[in-house]
């Protein structure tokens, strides 16, 4: 039992570690720029579907290809940002959703139109197949790979954003735009960087994530909702928070399919309602 429990635990926070990469930009966009973008899973579509073309098509190395899904979620997010989200900062949630939820419709229908409704795979490399055995329970190498990233990413962040000039511009104008204007801040800049660096991570997390869940058109619907519960239970703008918040749930998912597959993915809601309940802003969220 204490075996196939480490199993389920680092399956669990491996999974885990996935959703965060997927919701941790959505996080800081939603927590700090309060920009509601029901459209980030879309662009965890695109990363994966960048992934695909530059490596099924282009033969380019898994690797290679991972920096490509950032760099083209990002590039579409800004067009996006530029033209049409910057539009609605100061409009209403109701506005906000009902725009970004008309992208996902877009961005998947387009996805099928130009790939086909059917799985996506990719050939990830050698030395991240198979398993290596610890007391005599296997453990996936690419589930250790995926989260040995995460965890890399979660430093970078919470240091570039609270450790850097950047941040600091950051924060400034999300406190008060327009004393950061007068201190010579480009506060446009700053929240289209912000938005960029949010959904390329939500690329990236698109291309990590088809190893072990798959890619299709309706990525941007299903994983929205575990996204949304990471972002709501780990508190807006809280980078930690989304990083506690998505290994529970993680661990929590696999935890409660493998012991009482019976309740199936009931578990995690059930632990969404009773930490929202105790907290009703998220875990470390302060609004």
């Amino acid at each position: 039992m204490i075996a196939q429990f480490a199993v389920v635990l680092f399956d669990g926070f491996a999974f885990g570690m996935l959703l965060f990469v997927l919701s941790v930009g959505l996080s800081v966009t939603l927590g700090l720029m309060n920009f509601t973008n029901l459209a980030h899973c879309a662009f965890g579509m695109v990363g994966g579907y960048a992934t695909v073309i530059a490596m099924n098509w282009l033969g380019i190395p898994f690797l290679l290809g991972l920096p490509i899904a950032f760099l083209a979620a990002a590039a579409i997010s800004i067009v996006l940002e530029r033209t049409i989200f910057r539009l609605l900062y100061g409009s209403t949630e109701l506005s906000q959703v009902l725009l970004t939820i008309g992208v996902v419709f877009m961005a998947s229908a387009s996805a099928a139109y130009l790939f086909g409704t059917a799985q996506q795979p990719i050939q990830i490399p050698n030395w991240l197949r198979g398993s290596f055995e610890i007391a005599g329970q296997n453990f996936g190498i690419y589930r250790l790979f995926l989260s040995i990233v995460a965890i890399v990413i979660a430093g970078v962040l919470i240091f570039g954003l609270e450790h850097t000039r950047f941040g600091a511009r950051v924060r400034a104008a999300v406190d008060n735009q327009r004393i950061a204007q007068g201190l010579g801040i480009n506060v446009d800049a700053v929240f289209a960087v912000t938005f960029a660096l949010g959904c390329g991570l939500a690329g990236l997390g698109g291309a990590l994530a088809i190893e072990i869940v798959g890619l299709d058109p309706s990525f941007g619907f299903h994983y929205l909702i575990y996204v949304l519960i990471v972002v709501a239970v780990g508190g807006l703008g809280s980078i930690a928070g989304s990083f506690l918040a998505a290994a529970m749930l993680g661990i929590a998912d696999v935890a409660g399919k493998y012991f009482v597959p019976e309740l199936g993915s009931f578990l995690i809601y059930f632990l969404l309602v009773a930490i929202l309940f105790v907290r009703p802003n998220g875990i470390f969220g302060r609004r």
